[in-house]
Protein backbone atom coordinates (compact mmCIF):
# COMPACT_ATOMS: atom_id res chain seq x y z
CA UNK A 1 0.00 0.00 0.00
CA UNK A 2 1.14 3.33 -0.93
CA UNK A 3 1.48 6.20 1.94
CA UNK A 4 1.02 9.81 1.92
CA UNK A 5 2.16 12.01 4.52
CA UNK A 6 0.54 15.55 5.02
CA UNK A 7 1.16 18.35 7.39
CA UNK A 8 -1.31 21.26 8.28
CA UNK A 9 0.97 23.78 10.03
CA UNK A 10 -1.52 26.38 11.28
CA UNK A 11 -1.10 29.61 13.52
CA UNK A 12 -2.02 27.48 16.79
CA UNK A 13 -1.69 23.73 15.84
CA UNK A 14 0.29 21.68 13.56
CA UNK A 15 -1.41 18.66 12.19
CA UNK A 16 0.31 15.61 10.56
CA UNK A 17 -1.07 12.60 9.12
CA UNK A 18 -0.72 9.74 7.04
CA UNK A 19 -3.09 8.23 4.22
CA UNK A 20 -3.61 6.21 1.62
CA UNK A 21 -4.04 6.94 -2.04
CA UNK A 22 -7.05 7.63 -1.86
CA UNK A 23 -7.01 10.25 0.93
CA UNK A 24 -8.25 7.92 3.85
CA UNK A 25 -6.50 8.71 7.37
CA UNK A 26 -4.44 6.16 8.48
CA UNK A 27 -3.22 7.74 11.24
CA UNK A 28 -2.87 11.84 12.66
CA UNK A 29 -1.13 13.32 15.44
CA UNK A 30 -1.48 17.25 16.38
CA UNK A 31 0.68 19.36 18.24
CA UNK A 32 1.07 22.61 19.03
CA UNK A 33 2.61 24.98 16.60
CA UNK A 34 6.15 26.41 16.85
CA UNK A 35 6.78 30.09 16.15
CA UNK A 36 9.77 30.89 13.70
CA UNK A 37 12.17 29.13 11.37
CA UNK A 38 13.38 26.84 13.79
CA UNK A 39 10.01 26.37 16.04
CA UNK A 40 8.08 25.48 13.01
CA UNK A 41 10.43 22.76 11.60
CA UNK A 42 10.40 21.37 15.10
CA UNK A 43 6.72 21.20 15.08
CA UNK A 44 5.71 19.82 11.64
CA UNK A 45 9.56 16.85 12.70
CA UNK A 46 7.70 15.87 16.04
CA UNK A 47 3.95 15.49 14.47
CA UNK A 48 5.50 14.43 11.60
CA UNK A 49 7.24 11.88 13.15
CA UNK A 50 4.46 10.42 15.85
CA UNK A 51 1.91 10.18 13.07
CA UNK A 52 4.52 8.06 10.96
CA UNK A 53 4.92 6.08 14.18
CA UNK A 54 1.10 5.16 14.38
CA UNK A 55 1.13 4.08 10.50
CA UNK A 56 4.23 1.97 10.93
CA UNK A 57 6.02 3.72 8.55
CA UNK A 58 8.74 7.46 8.98
CA UNK A 59 9.00 10.05 7.03
CA UNK A 60 11.49 8.88 4.94
CA UNK A 61 9.94 5.68 3.78
CA UNK A 62 6.04 7.07 2.70
CA UNK A 63 5.84 7.41 -1.06
CA UNK A 64 4.90 11.47 -0.71
CA UNK A 65 5.00 14.70 1.64
CA UNK A 66 3.10 17.59 0.95
CA UNK A 67 2.98 20.68 3.72
CA UNK A 68 -0.13 23.32 3.85
CA UNK A 69 1.13 26.63 5.50
CA UNK A 70 -0.46 30.29 5.86
CA UNK A 71 1.42 32.81 3.57
CA UNK A 72 2.56 33.52 -0.19
CA UNK A 73 4.61 30.31 -1.69
CA UNK A 74 6.90 30.37 -4.08
CA UNK A 75 8.92 26.89 -5.46
CA UNK A 76 8.71 26.20 -1.41
CA UNK A 77 9.29 29.17 -0.06
CA UNK A 78 7.22 30.40 2.84
CA UNK A 79 6.74 34.59 2.81
CA UNK A 80 4.70 36.65 5.24
CA UNK A 81 3.35 34.08 7.79
CA UNK A 82 3.09 36.75 9.98
CA UNK A 83 1.10 34.46 12.57
CA UNK A 84 3.90 32.38 12.38
CA UNK A 85 6.89 35.08 12.91
CA UNK A 86 8.06 33.96 9.59
CA UNK A 87 9.39 36.52 6.78
CA UNK A 88 11.05 34.09 4.58
CA UNK A 89 11.99 30.78 4.72
CA UNK A 90 12.90 27.80 2.38
CA UNK A 91 10.80 25.46 4.56
CA UNK A 92 10.82 22.69 1.41
CA UNK A 93 14.24 22.70 1.76
CA UNK A 94 14.77 22.62 4.93
CA UNK A 95 12.52 19.85 5.56
CA UNK A 96 14.06 17.63 2.61
CA UNK A 97 17.39 17.59 4.55
CA UNK A 98 15.51 16.05 7.32
CA UNK A 99 13.27 13.50 5.37
CA UNK A 100 15.61 12.87 2.36
CA UNK A 101 12.40 13.96 0.06
CA UNK A 102 11.49 17.52 -1.03
CA UNK A 103 7.83 17.79 0.00
CA UNK A 104 5.31 19.43 -2.11
CA UNK A 105 4.56 23.11 -0.22
CA UNK A 106 1.08 25.08 -0.55
CA UNK A 107 -0.78 27.57 1.02
CA UNK A 108 -2.80 26.25 3.78
CA UNK A 109 -6.44 27.35 2.44
CA UNK A 110 -5.42 25.63 -1.13
CA UNK A 111 -4.72 22.52 0.73
CA UNK A 112 -7.98 22.12 2.32
CA UNK A 113 -9.84 23.17 -0.88
CA UNK A 114 -7.76 19.79 -2.32
CA UNK A 115 -8.98 17.66 0.94
CA UNK A 116 -12.13 18.79 0.62
CA UNK A 117 -12.40 18.15 -2.75
CA UNK A 118 -10.85 14.73 -2.16
CA UNK A 119 -13.65 14.07 0.59
CA UNK A 120 -16.20 14.63 -1.54
CA UNK A 121 -15.30 11.75 -3.81
CA UNK A 122 -16.98 11.51 -7.10
CA UNK A 123 -19.31 14.71 -7.02
CA UNK A 124 -18.29 17.78 -8.02
CA UNK A 125 -16.06 18.42 -11.04
CA UNK A 126 -15.29 21.92 -9.48
CA UNK A 127 -15.48 23.24 -6.12
CA UNK A 128 -14.30 26.51 -4.47
CA UNK A 129 -13.59 26.19 -0.33
CA UNK A 130 -14.39 29.30 1.45
CA UNK A 131 -12.21 29.65 4.44
CA UNK A 132 -13.74 31.92 7.24
CA UNK A 133 -10.60 32.34 10.13
CA UNK A 134 -9.03 35.04 11.13
CA UNK A 135 -8.36 35.78 7.22
CA UNK A 136 -11.12 35.12 4.20
CA UNK A 137 -10.02 33.67 1.39
CA UNK A 138 -10.94 30.94 -0.82
CA UNK A 139 -9.51 27.75 -2.79
CA UNK A 140 -10.51 27.16 -5.83
CA UNK A 141 -10.72 23.19 -7.81
CA UNK A 142 -11.81 22.80 -11.34
CA UNK A 143 -11.74 18.93 -12.85
CA UNK A 144 -9.42 18.34 -9.83
CA UNK A 145 -7.01 20.62 -10.19
CA UNK A 146 -5.91 23.47 -7.85
CA UNK A 147 -6.63 27.10 -9.88
CA UNK A 148 -3.57 29.49 -8.33
CA UNK A 149 -4.03 32.04 -11.04
CA UNK A 150 -1.35 34.15 -13.03
CA UNK A 151 0.30 35.34 -10.04
CA UNK A 152 -0.49 32.76 -7.24
CA UNK A 153 -3.75 35.22 -6.17
CA UNK A 154 -6.61 33.33 -7.22
CA UNK A 155 -8.66 33.01 -4.26
CA UNK A 156 -7.89 36.00 -2.42
CA UNK A 157 -11.19 37.55 -2.06
CA UNK A 158 -10.90 39.31 0.90
CA UNK A 159 -9.59 42.44 -0.51
CA UNK A 160 -12.26 42.64 -2.76
CA UNK A 161 -14.63 45.78 -1.70
CA UNK A 162 -18.56 44.72 -1.41
CA UNK A 163 -18.99 48.69 -0.49
CA UNK A 164 -17.12 51.54 -1.08
CA UNK A 165 -18.60 52.76 2.09
CA UNK A 166 -18.19 49.82 4.16
CA UNK A 167 -15.85 49.27 7.38
CA UNK A 168 -12.46 49.41 6.97
CA UNK A 169 -11.02 46.06 7.30
CA UNK A 170 -7.29 44.91 8.44
CA UNK A 171 -5.89 45.70 5.07
CA UNK A 172 -6.96 49.07 5.21
CA UNK A 173 -9.58 49.52 2.71
CA UNK A 174 -13.52 50.07 3.29
CA UNK A 175 -15.87 47.79 2.68
CA UNK A 176 -13.77 44.30 1.81
CA UNK A 177 -15.06 40.78 2.70
CA UNK A 178 -12.55 40.47 5.32
CA UNK A 179 -14.27 43.41 7.17
CA UNK A 180 -17.42 41.96 7.34
CA UNK A 181 -16.97 37.85 7.47
CA UNK A 182 -13.11 37.65 9.02
CA UNK A 183 -12.24 37.39 12.56
CA UNK A 184 -9.98 39.76 12.39
CA UNK A 185 -12.52 42.11 10.49
CA UNK A 186 -15.42 41.53 13.17
CA UNK A 187 -13.38 42.26 15.74
CA UNK A 188 -11.71 45.53 14.50
CA UNK A 189 -15.39 46.59 13.75
CA UNK A 190 -16.49 45.98 17.55
CA UNK A 191 -13.31 47.59 18.60
CA UNK A 192 -13.85 46.65 21.99
CA UNK A 193 -11.49 43.99 22.68
CA UNK A 194 -13.59 40.86 22.40
CA UNK A 195 -12.36 37.92 20.05
CA UNK A 196 -15.27 37.83 16.85
CA UNK A 197 -16.28 33.82 18.93
CA UNK A 198 -17.18 36.36 21.75
CA UNK A 199 -18.70 39.18 20.02
CA UNK A 200 -20.88 36.32 17.30
CA UNK A 201 -21.97 34.71 20.64
CA UNK A 202 -23.35 37.27 22.25
CA UNK A 203 -26.83 37.39 21.88
CA UNK A 204 -27.03 41.13 21.48
CA UNK A 205 -24.51 41.17 18.47
CA UNK A 206 -26.83 41.30 15.99
CA UNK A 207 -25.55 43.66 13.67
CA UNK A 208 -22.26 41.79 13.45
CA UNK A 209 -24.30 38.57 12.87
CA UNK A 210 -26.06 40.17 10.06
CA UNK A 211 -22.89 41.83 8.49
CA UNK A 212 -21.24 38.03 8.87
CA UNK A 213 -24.20 36.80 6.35
CA UNK A 214 -23.85 39.69 4.24
CA UNK A 215 -20.10 39.05 3.79
CA UNK A 216 -20.39 35.59 3.39
CA UNK A 217 -23.26 35.61 1.13
CA UNK A 218 -21.16 38.19 -1.11
CA UNK A 219 -18.31 35.74 -0.93
CA UNK A 220 -20.52 32.59 -2.23
CA UNK A 221 -21.95 35.08 -4.92
CA UNK A 222 -18.09 36.50 -6.22
CA UNK A 223 -17.14 32.87 -6.64
CA UNK A 224 -20.34 31.53 -8.34
CA UNK A 225 -20.28 34.69 -10.68
CA UNK A 226 -17.23 34.70 -11.45
CA UNK A 227 -15.92 31.11 -11.71
CA UNK A 228 -19.63 29.20 -11.45
CA UNK A 229 -18.10 26.64 -9.42
CA UNK A 230 -20.76 23.61 -8.69
CA UNK A 231 -20.71 24.25 -4.91
CA UNK A 232 -18.77 26.37 -2.27
CA UNK A 233 -17.87 24.71 0.40
CA UNK A 234 -17.38 27.10 3.85
CA UNK A 235 -14.89 25.86 6.72
CA UNK A 236 -13.01 27.64 9.28
CA UNK A 237 -13.98 28.60 12.92
CA UNK A 238 -16.78 30.86 12.16
CA UNK A 239 -19.24 27.64 10.80
CA UNK A 240 -19.26 26.96 14.59
CA UNK A 241 -22.41 29.01 14.33
CA UNK A 242 -24.04 26.02 12.17
CA UNK A 243 -27.33 26.29 11.11
CA UNK A 244 -27.96 29.70 12.40
CA UNK A 245 -24.97 30.63 9.80
CA UNK A 246 -26.84 28.36 6.75
CA UNK A 247 -30.19 30.42 7.66
CA UNK A 248 -28.52 33.73 7.64
CA UNK A 249 -26.87 33.30 4.42
CA UNK A 250 -29.68 31.82 2.61
CA UNK A 251 -32.13 34.95 4.11
CA UNK A 252 -29.69 37.36 2.40
CA UNK A 253 -29.29 34.92 -1.03
CA UNK A 254 -32.64 34.58 -0.80
CA UNK A 255 -33.53 38.10 -0.98
CA UNK A 256 -31.29 39.08 -3.81
CA UNK A 257 -32.82 36.55 -5.86
CA UNK A 258 -36.18 38.24 -5.32
CA UNK A 259 -35.22 41.38 -6.50
CA UNK A 260 -33.36 39.47 -9.98
CA UNK A 261 -34.46 37.15 -12.19
CA UNK A 262 -30.43 36.45 -12.92
CA UNK A 263 -29.64 35.91 -9.53
CA UNK A 264 -32.75 33.18 -9.11
CA UNK A 265 -31.85 31.56 -12.26
CA UNK A 266 -28.56 30.36 -10.75
CA UNK A 267 -29.72 29.71 -7.60
CA UNK A 268 -27.27 30.83 -4.96
CA UNK A 269 -28.53 29.14 -1.98
CA UNK A 270 -28.63 25.38 -3.21
CA UNK A 271 -24.55 25.70 -4.12
CA UNK A 272 -23.39 26.37 -0.72
CA UNK A 273 -22.71 23.90 2.00
CA UNK A 274 -20.66 24.04 5.34
CA UNK A 275 -17.53 21.39 5.53
CA UNK A 276 -19.89 18.35 7.24
CA UNK A 277 -16.73 16.81 8.19
CA UNK A 278 -14.58 17.05 11.11
CA UNK A 279 -11.51 15.64 9.12
CA UNK A 280 -8.41 17.22 8.74
CA UNK A 281 -8.76 18.56 5.37
CA UNK A 282 -5.99 20.71 5.18
CA UNK A 283 -3.84 17.88 6.29
CA UNK A 284 -5.08 15.45 3.74
CA UNK A 285 -5.24 17.93 0.84
CA UNK A 286 -1.57 18.18 1.68
CA UNK A 287 -1.25 14.92 1.61
CA UNK A 288 -2.71 14.49 -1.87
CA UNK A 289 -1.02 17.58 -3.64
CA UNK A 290 2.22 15.66 -2.26
CA UNK A 291 1.38 12.81 -4.33
CA UNK A 292 0.35 14.62 -7.36
CA UNK A 293 -3.18 15.58 -6.97
CA UNK A 294 -4.33 19.19 -6.99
Amino acid sequence: MTTHLGLDIGGTKTEAVVTDEHGAVISLHRVDSGRGPAGVVGAALLAAEHACAAAGTSAAFVDSVGVGIPGAISHGEVRHAINLDIEQFALADTLAGYWGKRPVVENDVNAAAVGAWVLAGDGPRSMAYLNLGTGLAAGIVIDGKLWRGARGAAGEIGHVSVDPAGPTGPDGLPGGLEAYAAGVGIAMASADGRTAAEILADPSSDNARNALFFGVASAIRILVLTLDVEEVVIGGGVTRLGPALVDGVSSQLGAWAADSAFLESVDLPARFRLLDTDAPVAAIGAAMMGAGRG
